[in-house]
């Protein structure tokens, strides 16, 4: 395992949150390619392919690495940001999305932790970064909202996003818990997942809350997000106003009876 570096942080912001590194000199972090939003002279920026614990084994092992970050469906590559300068130097990870930023301290929850796929942030550089298979075929192709888990290893700390409300919650030996699955930040791999179809027809069509939730059984800590990425995109797109042939609003008063008015009879 790459040992990690110990690194200084402030979160500011309250629902729009940014996070602030602070690097000494020839400390690192490693984010999400396009996630930095500013750093101070002196830190240097250089795009590997997965998240550079992989490095020391030569091209084939960052391959491999970026295998894994493929499979996510998110970008081949990370960017790490090197303080190169004289004195402590920082550099900030933008919140993509309104919500709050978690730090996890991965000593502290047993060296490894499963996110969402876009619940990543930032970490110090030597935080292992893969997939997260599921235990059961259809847990992953059938998971509602894409469920696809990362995994998250090492001995420091890392940053993931929760969207909307953070609830953290320690689940007891057997205490079972059912939650959207695109309410799901992360959890402790001690807690059993699994993806379970909505009983009922009518609730499945009619229910809205989707054709599949996750079971969560203790023992092990959990995160969960009141307002998933793919639930905000929904609502926006739903109360957006389209825009038909000639620039009138497919949403206004008038709707079709309007492009009758104007001669559109298509």
């Amino acid at each position: 395992m790459a040992l990690m570096h110990e690194v200084d942080y402030k979160i500011f912001g309250d629902d729009m949150q940014f996070v602030e590194v602070e690097l000494d000199p020839m400390e690192a972090a490693v984010a999400e390619a396009g996630g930095m939003m500013y750093m101070e002279d002196g830190i240097a920026m250089e795009t590997i392919f997965g998240d550079g614990s992989q490095q020391q084994s030569g091209f084939m092992g960052a391959l491999m690495g970026a295998g894994k970050r493929l499979l996510t469906g998110e970008s081949l590559f990370m960017t790490v940001f090197q303080n190169r300068g004289v004195g402590k130097k920082r550099v900030a990870f933008g919140a993509p999305y309104p919500g709050k930023i978690i730090p996890v301290h991965l000593s502290e929850v047993g060296g490894e932790l499963l996110a969402q796929k876009d619940a990543f942030l930032c970490a110090a550089k030597g935080v292992s970064l893969g997939i997260a298979f599921t235990k059961r075929l259809g847990a992953g192709f059938f998971g509602g909202e894409g469920f696809i888990l990362e995994r998250l290893q090492g001995d420091g700390l890392a940053f993931v996003h929760a969207g909307g409300t953070i609830y953290q919650r320690d689940l007891a030996a057997g205490e079972l818990l059912r939650v959207d699955t695109g309410c799901i930040v992360a959890f402790q791999p001690s807690v059993d997942y699994d993806i379970q179809f909505v009983g009922g027809i009518k609730s499945a069509l009619f229910g809205g809350e989707g054709l599949f939730f996750a079971t969560l059984r203790g023992p092990g800590r959990i995160w969960l997000q009141s307002l998933p990425l793919s639930r905000l995109a929904g609502r926006i797109t739903a109360a957006s106003p389209r825009t038909g042939r000639g620039g009138r609003e497919e949403g206004s008063v008038l709707g079709g009876l309007g492009r009758l008015i104007d001669g559109d009879n298509s």
